[in-house]
């Protein structure tokens, strides 16, 4: 199809903030999607944005969900690098969304982005960040004024995104036209709405964005009317999931079609599919592709009780709850504590449910100073499950926390060999209880305990005592910081091929459900659903 001067290899896009929200993932999307023919970025302002602590995700029904990121994004200076790193094909438009506290903080981040966009959208309908986007977009004087200037100011084409929250969407969309906007971007999220669990606020930021399969007829309502007063091509999002809707959303008006919360909790993989399918499906739509929505997705929290908090060191613990979880090696589950936020943890053990934190911050301080009898929230599982072959014998090494992701894969899989390093004895911990399932190979640096050096150097003179025919029969699970996973795939490439290699590495995991992209692995992979245990060649 046509659009603004390219002619692209798809019609769909993937609206701003939801998935391809990494160049990394927009790279690979790029590479192995041709039915999302725009690519668009998540929002990019000024300055960086760290966003709201964590839940920043809410599922309110299947299908629907709220949301308050809070315009994450690194800023526009680093942006000019990351998006420098885009190979962009002609058959493709890169719509980089930009957002900004005024009419000149709009115009420094259009100058700083247009040169490598293909066009520039306008957020001019965030709903739950104070100050930006819904608040701007309802005066059709400020959108014009912010339009005019931006387009002013830059050479490519410019297109606003426009918010539902208002009853003067044709009066927006004028102001936009006569501005000069080549495009319209329609709706973002509905809202702010508010959801919560046990009497506590689910999202950190208290309200979210409202989106999902429950906003299509808002979206449809909106699209009909912004076609009846302009007549340049619009992109239409908001609860799309099925081809059914795409039709609908055309009928409406729309030219490029965005789905994004139908993509909640897809692989990549999944997504891929989901694209073809739904491609296919333009002129005879079979329900195909809604069948891959994941409207089975459980992010509904359930209470756990604390037991025994027992200190292994000054900023280690573990964390002994009353339940017992079913979660399989491999797996991950979130845990919240309300009004501090929640953060990622692989089971140490699931029967009863053990946890290990390491204090780095202020939700596992928290987590530190937590008293026996105090109800805490999990949800999940998420995540990849690993699955050995039976002809494999397992290699597990871990560092730091991650020692709960693969004393689960050494209960599963008899005959597993640990590795496990740490700092100085004190810092070990588990250890009687992995020698009750597997062969246990200790490190530490100062010699305390076990190997005096690196685990990856015990690892690597075990492996070198090893027959060929041994080792091909190897299979590696790697799980803790980025610096000792590196090292351990770096030994281990000198044995073994890239294939019996898995390794799971601490890259930051927000939603969970891979709609955020904030674990956004080298390859474009995402480690909460790609994941978490990832090849060699998906980590460079």
């Amino acid at each position: 199809m046509e659009f603004l001067g390219k002619s692209l290899s798809g019609p769909f896009t993937i609206p701003s903030g939801i998935v391809t929200t990494a160049t990394t993932i927009m790279q690979r999307f790029i590479d192995q999607i041709p039915e999302v023919g725009v690519i668009t970025t998540k929002s990019i302002g000024p300055v960086p944005r760290t966003g709201n602590r964590e839940p920043i995700l809410s599922q309110y029904s299947p299908g629907n969900f709220v949301n308050a990121v809070g315009l994450t994004n690194p800023g526009m200076t680093a942006s000019e690098r990351l998006l420098a790193d885009l190979d962009v094909p002609s058959d493709r438009f890169l719509l980089t969304s930009i957002f900004g506290g005024s009419v000149e903080e709009y115009v420094a981040v259009a100058r700083a982005l247009a040169p490598y966009s293909d066009g520039l959208e306008l957020n001019l309908s965030c709903p739950h960040a104070k100050g930006y986007g819904m608040a701007m977009g309802q005066d059709p004087d400020l959108v014009f004024d912010i339009i005019k200037a931006v387009k002013a100011a830059v050479d490519v084409p410019v297109i606003p995104k426009l918010t539902p929250n208002t009853d003067r969407i044709q009066d927006i969309t004028r102001a936009a036209i006569d501005a000069g906007a080549d495009a319209i971007c329609a709706v973002n999220t509905v809202g702010p709405g508010y959801t919560s669990a046990y009497g506590h606020p689910v999202l950190s930021n208290g309200a979210g964005g409202m989106s999902g399969k429950g906003i299509l007829p808002i979206a449809l309502r909106c699209i009909r009317d912004i076609r009846a007063v302009c007549d340049v091509p619009i992109i239409g999002c908001g609860g799309i999931s099925s081809a059914q809707d795409v039709q609908a959303i055309r009928d409406a008006g729309a030219d490029v079609i965005g789905i994004g919360s139908a993509l909640t909790g897809m692989t990549t993989e999944d997504i891929r599919d989901y694209f073809k399918i739904l491609s296919s499906e333009s002129k005879h739509p079979t329900g195909q592709a809604e069948k891959k929505i994941r409207y089975d997705l459980d992010m509904d929290f359930k209470p756990v009780t604390l037991v025994a908090n027992e200190r292994v060191c000054d900023d280690i613990t573990l964390l002994k709850f009353s339940e017992s979880i079913d979660i399989q090696a491999g797996e991950f589950l979130f845990l919240w504590l309300p009004g501090i936020g929640e953060k990622p943890f692989s089971a140490l053990s699931n029967a009863p449910l053990t946890l290990v934190a390491i204090n780095v911050g202020t939700f596992t301080e928290a987590l530190m100073a937590l008293p026996p009898g105090t109800e805490t929230y999990i949800r999940g599982p998420y995540g990849q499950a690993v699955v050995p072959t039976p002809q494999q014998r397992v290699i597990a090494v871990a560092g730091g926390t991650g020692l709960a992701a693969v004393y689960q894969i050494a209960k599963d899989y008899p005959g597993t060999e640990i590795f496990t390093g740490a700092r100085s004895k004190d810092r070990l911990y588990y250890l009687e209880e992995c020698r009750e399932v597997a062969t246990v190979h200790v490190a530490t640096d100062d010699g305390s305990e076990g190997h005096s050096g690196r685990v990856t150097e015990a690892l690597e003179t075990y492996l070198e005592a090893l027959s060929p025919s041994s080792r091909d029969s190897l299979v590696f699970y790697n799980c803790g910081p980025e610096p000792m996973v590196h090292a351990a795939i770096k030994v281990q490439r000198q044995y073994v091929d890239d294939h019996q290699i898995f390794s799971a590495i601490d890259y930051l995991t927000k939603c969970g459900v891979g709609i955020c992209g904030a674990c956004a692995a080298p390859d474009g992979s995402r480690l909460c659903v790609d994941g978490p245990f990832l090849l060699p060649a998906q980590q460079r």
